[in-house]
């Protein structure tokens, strides 16, 4: 009964709510989902989100050469949670929205992520070491900034990439706060996590990841040198490793196993792949090589793809036209058949594989198969022209070979058309020749050049095809050499009619190549970061020198009968402000280090170390976000500075802290500093509500309220008069 009476009954649990926390996520929420659904039009880069939200909805593969799928994936569970079913025509900007779609859940993610960095601006600056007020100003900053509001309204990604830096230094710097203890690692999974969810939306959250990866090799290079904790060090280390490197690639990676196991069906980006990926998806390509022979044999007929990195594939192919007897610049041709790549299917592509000391161009029961180091002859099958070669310069590229389907002449011009199979990624000396898995070099006998895909295009001549030459081995780019069989069957047919009737029809043979999750995933991001597609001006297109002083801003929607629009248009009284915060900041860096150089301690030690820890996280998250823009070729806008430009907001009311608390002396000095800092807040708060308009595109404005509007002359911002 003692021991009953010591307990407290009942339980008690106290906790502590800051008020301010809850009061700016709320004004996050309300500023960024507050009629959502307004306007019900297609709003500037949602026409090219929105389609990527479709293809998922129909689990059709997609490749998007501007980042990972990850973000792509975010949208596309808002869109599933909204009941969205993939069937709109993303089309034109300004496109009317049908009332049975909910606009609502195709932006309601982003909206998310954009109201909840509002209080992870309150929570980095308490762990960066700034004051409740600080913390305050930079929750403020956010929550009226315009630019940031309306990039949150709508399916893109900036706000989702901004939360997920914003969660990332929040997460490290409480758990490099903590106390010793294993809960604190949870906060650096949590900060490894975002990490791989930043570099997962856009690749340009790599930069961000790298600085915080910086940050904890000091941290982690200055735990080893305390020798109060040798006897732990090397598992802090490791945990800080396996956390930090090993989950955030894992999670990267399992992100592409997601959004490969989701989109399994063919899409438009087929042609983009391999031979063996686009096999791998349902429909397609699937559907024409399904079941068709696993095993390249004597008597095959086959379509021969070129690996080469480029957009559009193509396939080894002939016709009836010879090359002409001399070129424009003089030079002679062998005049024989062409032989050229082919970018569409078609039945000049296919090839009969004849073994040369044999006449039969069918396979035998049991197939013989090809296998690597093998020499062949390539029959075109509707010409009967064999594969060949020689000692005459190729028509667009003279220092290779000609490629030609050989045509007697009876001249002294000997047939060469021995070629040898050499299977790059053979496993064994001795491998089979394989239907679409096999990479294939055709080195010819007589001169060891390797059939290759130089890139040129043909002249009228050739019909604009691409050209096909035999090059050296060690002057050819490798994936110009590589081709594979895509289509393939088993010939059966010995007469030319009979054949030519056959090679229009389909085989069936149940045999299916299978791909690995791990070839499919390098082979994608091969594809994503080497694959561009054609960049073109656009109206709103910008440098990055614009973005600083925000001559630029975007037309996002314009109703088709008022004066109703949204723009991209920043607040022009925080811009300013937190470009003089950026030079405040180094001049006082330059400052402190020249000082200190000569031992002069202006600030305490624990005052300095505060000062370095704002500089590295904001200025540093300003250069990494903002730099590698100007190394860019693509078409940049003013959003893109959007993630850069949140990490100078950061840093402006930690540079004001630092002046009134080490720079302004006696209460007159800080009750001016005080109130400057309350006058340029309620600027701010001005600032912000004379754009709402532009911001949620209500209420309507008339001409000469719009004009006012129009605060830097290079402004775009339309209206119609009455």
């Amino acid at each position: 009964m003692l021991g009953l009476s010591s307990l407290k009954f009942p339980p008690v649990v106290k906790t502590e709510i800051n008020l301010v926390l809850v009061l700016v996520t709320v004004l996050g929420f309300w500023t960024r989902l507050r009629n959502l659904s307004y306007p019900r039009a297609v709003v500037f880069d949602e026409v090219y989100y929105g389609q990527f939200v479709s293809l998922y909805m129909k689990r059709v593969f997609f490749v998007d050469e501007s980042g990972p799928p990850l973000g792509h994936m975010i949208l596309a569970f808002g869109a599933y949670l909204g009941g969205f079913d993939g069937n709109f025509p993303w089309n034109r900007i300004g496109a009317e929205y049908p009332s049975s779609m909910s606009v609502w859940g195709l932006r309601l993610l982003p909206a998310v992520c954009g109201a909840l960095c509002v209080p992870l601006a309150y929570l980095l600056q308490l762990e960066l070491g700034s004051s409740h007020y600080a913390a305050l100003g930079a929750s403020l900053l956010i929550l009226m900034e315009n630019s940031l509001i309306v990039q949150s309204r709508f399916m893109l990604l900036e706000s989702v990439l901004i939360f997920f830096q914003l969660l990332s230094f929040f997460s490290y710097w409480r758990f490099y706060n903590a106390s010793n203890s294993c809960s604190r690692y949870l906060w650096l999974i949590v900060a490894a996590s975002s990490c791989a969810g930043a570099v997962g939306v856009k690749y340009v959250g790599v930069f961000t990841y790298l600085l915080l990866l910086g940050i904890a090799s000091v941290h982690t290079w200055q735990l080893i040198g305390q020798r109060a904790v040798s006897h732990v060090m090397f598992v802090e280390c490791g945990c800080r490793v396996v956390c930090l490197v090993v989950l955030p690639v894992l999670l990267y990676v399992f992100c592409f196993y997601v959004h490969l196991t989701v989109l399994r069906h063919s899409g438009p980006h087929d042609q983009l792949m391999s031979s063996a990926f686009q096999a791998s998806l349902e429909g397609g390509l699937s559907r024409i090589t399904r079941g068709q022979p696993l095993e390249v044999a004597y008597g095959s007929q086959v379509t021969l793809r070129s690996s080469a990195s480029q957009t559009i594939p193509c396939w080894l192919h002939s016709h009836k036209a010879n090359y002409p007897i001399r070129y424009e610049d003089g030079r002679g041709s062998s005049h024989q058949q062409q032989v050229t790549c082919y970018p569409f299917k078609d039945v000049n592509n296919w090839w009969i594989i004849k073994d040369p000391g044999r006449q039969e161009l069918v396979v035998n029961t049991p197939p013989r198969p090809v296998r690597h180091g093998d020499v062949i002859q390539l029959l075109h099958g509707m010409t009967s022209r064999f594969l060949n070669s020689h000692d005459v310069a190729a028509p667009m590229s003279p220092h290779a070979q000609e490629v030609s389907g050989y045509i007697d002449f009876n001249v002294s011009m000997v047939m060469q058309n021995l070629w040898r199979v050499d299977i790059s990624n053979r496993e064994a000396e001795s491998e089979v020749w394989k239907t679409i898995v096999s990479d294939v070099r055709l080195v010819h006998v007589n001169t060891s050049a390797a059939l290759k895909l130089s890139g040129g295009t043909l002249p009228e001549w050739g019909f604009g095809q691409l050209e096909v030459v035999a090059d050296r081995v060690s002057r050819a780019h490798h994936s110009s050499l590589v081709w594979n069989v895509e289509e393939h069957r088993y010939g059966t047919s010995h007469e030319q009619k009979e054949r030519e009737v056959e090679l229009h029809s389909p085989t069936h043979i149940d045999v299916h190549p299978n791909i690995s999750f791990l070839s499919k995933f390098i082979e994608l991001q091969r594809k994503m970061l080497t694959v561009k597609q054609e960049e073109s001006e656009h109206k709103y297109s910008s440098c990055p020198l614009e973005w600083i002083s925000m001559t630029t801003n975007i037309v996002y929607w314009l109703h088709h009968s008022t004066n109703a629009q949204i723009h991209l248009i920043g607040n022009l009284v925080s811009w300013g402000m937190a470009n003089l915060s950026l030079a405040a900041y180094q001049l006082l860096a330059l400052w402190y280090l020249l000082r200190r150089r000569r031992a002069i301690r202006d600030i305490t030690e624990a005052s300095w170390c505060q000062f370095q820890r704002v500089g590295v996280v904001c200025v540093g998250g300003w250069l990494v976000n903002f730099l590698p823009f100007f190394l860019m070729e693509n078409t940049l806008f003013l959003y893109h500075y959007l993630p850069a430009y949140t990490f100078l907001l950061q840093l402006l009311p930690a540079v004001l802290e630092h002046a009134h608390t080490h720079l302004l002396s006696g209460k007159s000095q800080h009750r001016a500093g005080c109130v400057s800092a309350f006058a340029g807040l309620c600027s701010v708060y001005l600032c912000y509500k004379s754009f709402s308009p532009l911001t949620y595109g209500s209420p309507e404005l008339s001409a000469n309220q719009l004009q006012a509007l129009r605060w830097q002359p290079s402004w775009d911002i339309l209206y119609r008069r009455p």
